[in-house]
This record gives structure tokens, sequence and C-alpha cells, in this order.
């Protein structure tokens, strides 16, 4: 599956979420995905310094998505998501384009939306506990 054509493809995503711009319809799993490549390789102070979490609650507020106990931000998705990016970011070195390792990702049994539930249960994954911090996974764990 290629998802991306080009490295810019992949920074308007990246700004977007940050500067809070990106079309709501535009974030996608894909898109995800993508702007963790960006923000690991271009932007790690930034998420030294303000965390993904925090990045991510301003974007769904700004775009009308509620951060609450059943919606919005979740812990457990975003970290394992973001280790699987810098996992992917690791293996390609410094010099591979974004858009390349975001397509290798993409074709990788990661790019797949349901991808958590090889390693989380539904009941553990979705659960308060570990929408609101980090969960350990309950079926297998993580390979990064």
């Amino acid at each position: 599956m290629m998802a991306f054509s080009s490295d810019r493809e992949i920074e308007r995503i990246g700004i977007g979420l940050l500067e809070r711009s990106l079309p709501k319809p535009e974030w996608t799993h894909a898109a995800h995905f993508a702007a963790a490549l960006w923000l690991l390789r271009h932007k790690p102070d930034v998420l030294e310094h303000d965390g993904i979490g925090s990045i991510i609650r301003a974007y769904n507020a700004a775009t009308g998505t509620a951060n609450t106990d059943s919606s919005g931000y979740h812990e457990t998705i975003t970290a394992a998501s973001m280790r699987a990016a810098a996992a992917f970011l690791a293996s390609h070195g410094g010099r591979t384009p974004l858009h390349i390792v975001a397509n290798d990702l993409l074709a990788s049994p990661f790019g797949h939306s349901n991808w958590l539930l090889a390693y989380w249960s539904g009941a553990a994954l979705f659960s308060l506990t570990a929408r609101r911090g980090w969960l350990e996974p309950d079926v297998a764990p993580l390979p990064f």
C-alpha cells in the first residue's frame, strides 16, 4: 500500500497537527503514523516538551473532538503507535525519505487499524485504564 508519494505530504500532516489546521477528515490511521514519523525526525524537542498527548488533545479540541473517557485521546494506543513509528524510523536510518518509511510501515501489519489487537484483548485495549494511561499488552509483548 502506497499512501504517500512525497515527504512534503508527511510534513503537511505534521505541521497541520501542530498548528491544529489539518482538516479532521484527513486525520486518518495513515496520517497518525505520518505525523508520528515527522515529529520523531523533525520535532523531537516538541515531543519532549509538550508530549504527544498534549499535542493530540489540543488538535482534537480544535477540531471538535472531545477528549473524554469514551472519545478522543487514548494513551495506550498513542504510546504503542509512537513506539511502532520510532522502531520503523530507526530501522530505516536517518537518510531514508519519510514517505518511504511511512509507506513501509503502512504496508506492514502495523498498517492495519486493528494491529493493536494482536497484543491487547479488546476488553483491555478499550478499557478506561488503557485510555487514561499506559497499559501493558495482555495478549503478546510488543515486538519493539
